[in-house]
């Protein structure tokens, strides 16, 4: 097992996640949720050779995900950093096909674009939580994201987390035009065992096509305002999303299973 930072080029930043690489095919469900929830990280996760690809699975410390940008991101470092996999990689998921190919020094993550989607019912804890309205609020198929005015509102944002948790199995994605950045945001799963992401590919395949959509470009640059942060250099291909960043690994570890 890896322990590696994704969207960043230095340790200690970025995301974490871990990878398990199995190669005689995956272990129990319930095992793989133990390691996960031992880990206590975001996510942790198993990939299994599949012919010409990858088959990849994604755990949180409570549940399996649907989707993860990061780890994704992390599993295509290990296997090109740690494991000298040459060339770009393919993964078979839950959600699609994604594909990773190194470039310049980093990595470039191909996944399906979500459409933001319409919003009803909007849940009553949303006017309780964000007492200073929003400009708009939209959802795909595991989060809702709410824009707000300014990244200052974003970045002062103090998550109620036992009442965002009451969204589960939807996460919390907060997002505003930025600064530095064409647009920030933050993300929230307390429900899925996640207080705050720290760095979330999967919500930019919402996010980039909602502020391609408002900004008028299909190239956009992200950050996401997590005590970490991380930034994303973003591209909006029709019906995929593109995000580039680099990885780090921190840790390389030996599991020792029970029995």
């Amino acid at each position: 097992m890896w322990q590696v930072d994704a969207f960043t080029a230095r340790v200690f930043g970025g995301n974490p996640a871990a990878v398990v690489v199995l190669d005689d095919g995956w272990l129990p469900d319930p095992l793989m949720q133990a390691i996960a929830a031992e880990n206590n990280l975001a996510e942790t996760a198993f990939v299994v050779p599949a012919g010409a690809a990858w088959a990849l699975r994604w755990f949180t410390p409570v549940h399996e995900a649907d989707f993860c940008g990061h780890a994704t991101l992390a599993t295509a470092h290990v296997l090109a950093a740690e494991l000298g996999l040459a060339g770009d990689m393919r993964f078979t998921t839950r959600i699609g096909e994604l594909r990773v190919e190194g470039t310049d020094g980093a990595y470039r993550l191909d996944i399906p674009a979500f459409r933001p989607q319409p919003l009803d019912p909007v849940p009553a804890v949303l006017t309780e939580i964000l007492t200073a309205g929003w400009r708009s609020a939209f959802r795909n198929f595991e989060n809702i994201f709410v824009e707000l005015g300014d990244e200052a509102a974003v970045r002062g944002f103090m998550p109620d987390l036992s009442r965002i948790a009451t969204l589960f199995p939807l996460g919390l994605c907060i997002t505003a035009p930025g600064e530095r950045h064409d647009f920030v945001s933050r993300y929230f799963a307390p429900g899925a065992g996640i207080p705050e992401d720290p760095v979330t590919g999967s919500t930019h395949a919402t996010l980039v096509p909602h502020w391609a959509a408002r900004l008028g470009r299909r190239s956009l640059s992200a950050f996401q305002a997590s005590s970490r942060g991380g930034e994303l250099s973003c591209e909006l291909a029709g019906d995929r999303v593109r995000l580039s960043g680099h990885a780090v690994t921190f840790m390389a570890a030996t599991i020792r299973l029970p029995g």
